[in-house]
């Protein structure tokens, strides 16, 4: 997927006020609105400026584009990296609510992303609800925990400029929570009108990544490595889990990708997940006279072909 630089589209500095982005689509619209323009690629080009105007006039989307955007040039490879979204504050059930259309690939893996739970339906006083995503670590899960978390609202200054505005909560974690689920804080959204209520702040949960663990649901995974004779021999092993090392049995002639099973080791919950530790030989490096050796005297002591199983196998 291509990064596609919006501002360039419509041809403007990505300091521009919103009247700016405004009067140069209107331009560019009217210039090459299939109805009118004679350019081959006229309706592709239509269709590009819809997009990215679609995207800068409204402050939270551009805001959103400018996080992500900064540090890319049309036409680079992209692939917005996990949780880049994490503690942007947005109105709204849905980012990419009422823009309708077909969008581009890049387009939807920004925006694309459903917020879970859909707006409601709210009196005319009533304030809006707002949406972020927060990232967590996974042994808030297995535990619990208060944590004070930033989340920043786009807002457009006197002068028509996007502008960030910050704001901090603290917030309960509560035990067993998945990657996906909402946290409600009732009345934390917008504001309502004179005697109204104010709307409700949902948070959505997403893990941090973790170098160790991957989360499925309730089910948590660890890649443990093994050293060959561990595997072959077997071995008692500590073996690190969210809520501390364990003492864990390698049974002999174990294979690289065996699972081990932790039943109810994973994420809490009714019933909690299990925690599945696979299997990963890594061999020592040949790296000196003496391992090398090592090395030597294991391809003579075994009679071992690993690719008998192959066709065509010539050994």
């Amino acid at each position: 997927m291509k990064f596609k630089d919006y501002y360039e589209t419509l041809g403007v500095p990505r300091n521009a006020t919103q009247d700016d982005v405004k009067r140069a689509y209107r331009k560019l619209a009217r210039k090459y609105h299939p109805d009118v323009s004679k350019d081959p690629d006229a309706e592709a080009r239509f269709k590009e400026l819809g997009e990215a105007y679609a995207v800068l006039k409204d402050p939270e989307k551009r805001a959103a584009y400018d996080q992500m955007g900064s540090q890319w040039k049309t036409g680079q490879d992209f692939q917005p990296p996990p949780g880049w979204d994490a503690g942007f504050e947005f109105s709204g059930g849905d980012f990419g609510a009422g823009l309708g259309g077909d969008h581009s690939d890049f387009f939807e893996a920004l925006f694309g992303r459903q917020a879970g739970a859909g707006p409601r339906a709210h009196r005319q006083a009533q304030g809006q609800d707002h949406h972020a995503k927060v990232l967590i670590d996974l042994t808030d899960a297995y535990r619990g925990a208060q944590r004070s978390i930033s989340l920043h609202m786009p807002v457009l200054d006197a002068q028509g400029h996007v502008t960030m505005q910050e704001r901090k909560l603290d917030v309960s974690i509560p035990q067993g929570i998945r990657a996906g689920q909402h946290l409600r804080l009732a009345g934390q959204g917008a504001p309502g009108l004179g005697q109204g209520t104010a709307g409700d702040l949902y948070l959505e949960i997403a893990f941090k990544p973790d170098s160790q663990f991957r989360v499925d649901g309730r089910d948590v995974y660890l890649n443990l490595p093994l050293a060959p004779w561990e595997a072959a021999l077997g071995a008692s092993i500590a073996a690190p889990t969210p809520e501390g090392p364990v003492q864990l049995t390698i049974p002999p002639g174990s294979a690289a990708g065996r699972q081990l099973r932790l039943k109810g080791r994973g994420i809490p919950g009714s019933p909690p997940g299990d925690l599945y530790v696979v299997l990963a030989i890594v061999l020592p490096p040949a790296d000196s006279d003496a391992a090398r050796e090592a090395y030597r005297a294991m391809a003579k002591a075994f009679d071992f072909n690993p690719r008998t199983k192959m066709k065509g196998d010539p050994s």
